[in-house]
């Protein structure tokens, strides 16, 4: 939330060459404030456990939020109750007139597929093409980010020799960015995905920026110059045991999974794992709904995306 001061008080131009949001006394008192709208198209096959992940992050924060679930109406989900998503989901068909200030599209199981060849790619797209118009900030997550890129910007995944799976160390390369505010000079991010955009790919392209990359895994947090599109390639809103879940899970399947790097304690996946991202995926998405939603969005909700 931005401090609010004496309009001529020194500390003032002090605090803006450092970047940190001051509102005057007159802006406060000539101030609209209401509800934030924020979309989240969920694309995970474990929707009630995703959507109450970042429903957690998105309420630890003094904004009023209203937050709406979203779903593909071209695929149909088998990992959650029918009357789950008659009752709290909403489809492209419902919103396609509407705004909001925020949208989130979360990541997919589905990243070893060409983006043409998965069932509901044509839907996403004209969601993604809508949000342009109707969203005024939007944030993708792990394929979703891979998604993201890939139709704004034509640029492409890569399969990984293995899997990134675990808790990495990433840099801050970007620190005078309000995305990352709060944020330690190196983070602790987790990611779970089989696929990679080239960090070459990214820097070619002049629209976009690089915010935070580990040397293990490559890009975590992108974003349009703009500030319009946010593209993460983590999962940071994973709960502390959603990782040993994915791991237990696949080795019920017969995958031989490597146990997720830097996760359990020596590596030993019969001991609780440890959870050392929480405090840097909350900045996460309380910074961009304070800094690139709340402070932006305008206050008719019909002008967002305009």
């Amino acid at each position: 939330m931005p401090i609010r001061i004496p309009d001529a008080l020194p500390a003032t131009e002090t605090l803006k060459r450092e970047n940190i949001f001051v509102m005057t006394e007159y802006r406060a008192l000539h101030q609209d404030i209401r509800p934030l709208r924020v979309l989240i198209l969920n694309l995970m096959p474990t929707k009630i456990a995703t959507e109450t992940q970042l429903i957690r992050k998105l309420s630890n924060t003094p904004l009023q939020i209203e937050v709406e679930l979203l779903r593909t109406r071209s695929h149909e989900a088998t990992h959650v109750a029918p009357e789950h998503l008659e009752a709290f989901y909403r489809t492209f068909d419902d919103v396609v007139d509407e705004h909001y200030d925020g949208l989130i599209i979360t990541g997919a199981p589905v990243e070893q597929m060409p983006f043409e060849e998965v069932d509901y790619w044509d839907e996403l797209c004209r969601i993604m093409d809508w949000s342009t118009t109707h969203v005024h900030s939007t944030l993708h997550i792990c394929w979703g980010a891979q998604a993201g890129l890939y139709h704004h910007y034509g640029i492409d995944k890569h399969d990984l020799p293995q899997k990134a799976s675990g808790v990495f160390e990433h840099r801050i390369v970007k620190p005078s960015s309000p995305l990352v505010r709060g944020f330690d000079d190196r983070v602790w991010a987790v990611h779970s995905r089989n696929t990679d955009v080239r960090v070459a790919d990214v820097e070619a392209e002049p629209e976009l920026e690089i915010i935070a990359l580990s040397d293990e895994v490559g890009l975590y947090i992108v974003k349009s110059r703009d500030s319009r599109r946010f593209f993460v390639f983590g999962h940071p809103e994973y709960d502390r045991d959603t990782l040993a879940q994915e791991y237990a899970r696949d080795l019920a399947r017969g995958i031989d999974p490597q146990v997720p790097a830097n996760y359990f304690p020596d590596d030993d996946p019969t001991r609780e794992p440890r959870c050392t991202w929480r405090s840097q995926a909350q900045l996460l998405y309380t910074n961009w709904l304070n800094y690139y939603v709340y402070q932006t969005t305008p206050y008719d909700i019909q002008c967002a995306g305009a």
